[in-house]
């Protein structure tokens, strides 16, 4: 079959911004791509009117995924077959727990909202569907970071920009490389006021049949002192079990080193 070449070149520039959190320049795209300059410029100018690139305007302009691609990726998550186990489970653990569950997937080096459920008398959370925030000061990212693969992690560690959120915020790779290890014991991860001052949540990792991490789910809720945050910890460890074996993961044994 033969491919039609700027049909090409565009999927393979989309492909390369994605890969950069911090965005590209158009000499780093016609350098990695070995393109010319002004055909680049011509598919990066068509793709930002569309808004599947977004630009950042400076010394030198960047292209970041824009949000109409955003949105495909998106629709294309909630079109997996897993989402068909995860949603009425979660929905019926929210109701069960009293908290808000998300479920969240990776993106780079943040984390992105792919299903929320409340219960009936919800708190407020910030977070909502498609939203991303920071994997360092999040449960269900730090929770997909402790079980990530080796190469994994380093790469998502090394796009990591701390900055902190409140004065609880992890703020530097030694400090969170030391709590990811402390999740990796327990079984599931806290975000102990890091992102929002009023806000506590726990997460664990869920795994697909390939025995790699598909995502993570979390319970979120207003912080209270007198809360049992091990009690509610375990809880979200044990569902994030349950799901894993229903999407086919077999435990320990299946996982990639």
């Amino acid at each position: 079959m033969k491919m039609n070449r700027t049909a090409q070149r565009t999927v393979e520039i989309l492909e390369l911004i994605s890969r950069r959190p911090d965005g590209a320049t158009l000499e780093e795209i016609c350098g990695t791509l070995g393109l010319p300059k002004t055909s680049a410029y011509d598919i990066v100018a068509t793709l930002a009117e569309m808004n599947m690139v977004s630009v950042t305007r400076g010394q030198k302009q960047t292209y970041r995924i824009g949000l109409a691609a955003y949105r495909i990726g998106v629709n294309y998550t909630n079109s997996l077959d897993f989402l068909e186990v995860v949603e009425p489970e979660l929905r019926a653990f929210s109701r069960k727990v009293g908290k808000t569950v998300f479920f969240g997937v990776r993106s780079g080096h943040e984390v992105v909202y792919i299903c929320k459920f409340e219960p009936e008398n919800p708190i407020i959370t910030t977070a909502t569907v498609g939203s991303k925030n920071p994997m360092y000061c999040t449960s269900l990212g730090k929770a997909i970071l402790a079980f990530a693969d080796e190469k994994t992690r380093d790469q998502i560690l090394d796009g990591i920009h701390f900055r902190r959120k409140t004065e609880r915020t992890i703020g530097g790779r030694e400090e969170l490389l030391r709590e990811l290890e402390q999740v990796r014991r327990r079984g599931y991860a806290r975000d102990d006021r890091e992102m929002e001052e009023h806000m506590e949540c726990v997460g664990a990792p869920v795994f697909g049949s390939d025995g790699n991490v598909l995502g993570a789910i979390s319970l979120s809720g207003l912080y209270k002192p007198a809360e049992d945050y091990g009690a509610l910890g375990e809880a979200v460890r044990k569902k994030a079990a349950e799901l894993s074996e229903r999407l086919g993961y077999l435990g320990d044994g299946n996982r990639e080193k």
